[in-house]
């Protein structure tokens, strides 16, 4: 059960009614995560602004899903993991094996796999990673703006991620169970 209520769009007021108007527009469903963070409008604001913002960037929306996938599985989201293999499958078109090797932070594609490296090294060190880790990554093809939208997607992973793992948020996905869990 979750830790913070949903609120439900057919009732919310204000600012919440107004985001989560958006969620649908966008998405053609409202997940279960933006009704519990329209409790505060500003963090469902933040999270849309934020996850709309990457999505203009230089990392394509099928990377975007490994390196959640990635994330979550490091931080053990059931709820992440849940979604983004969904929308990973569904969405992007990313096979399967492509999903279960990236949540390992691992891809048959080399620059996926190097931004895939790199993410779960600055994950892994907070930021503090070694200079031949960036040099990897770079030697791989990996460019300074993509650098930049990593970070940016480890943020934005690490935010849903804390955030449905302390708000016990229900899970509205196929349930996929971080590898640590099962």
């Amino acid at each position: 059960m979750s830790k913070l209520p949903q609120i439900d769009p057919a009732t919310a007021t204000g600012a919440a009614a107004e985001l989560l108007a958006q969620v649908q527009k966008t998405l053609g469903v409202t997940p279960n995560m933006t009704k519990v963070m329209a409790n505060s409008p500003a963090l469902l604001n933040g999270y849309l602004a934020l996850s709309g913002a990457l999505g203009g960037g230089v990392i394509p929306a099928p990377v975007r899903e490994r390196l959640a996938l990635a994330t979550a599985e490091a931080n053990g989201c059931e709820y992440c993991l849940s979604a983004h293999t969904y929308i990973g499958a569904n969405i992007t078109h990313v096979d399967a094996d492509e999903l279960d090797r990236a949540r390992d932070g691992k891809s048959t594609n080399p620059h996926i796999e190097a931004l895939l490296t790199l993410s779960n090294a600055i994950l892994g060190t907070r930021g503090a990673i070694d200079d031949a880790d960036l040099d990897a990554a770079r030697h791989a093809g990996v460019t300074d703006s993509e650098i930049g939208e990593v970070v940016g997607h480890i943020a934005l992973n690490v935010l849903t991620n804390y955030f449905n793992t302390l708000s016990q948020v229900a899970n509205d996905w196929p349930v996929v169970t971080p590898r640590l869990a099962a």
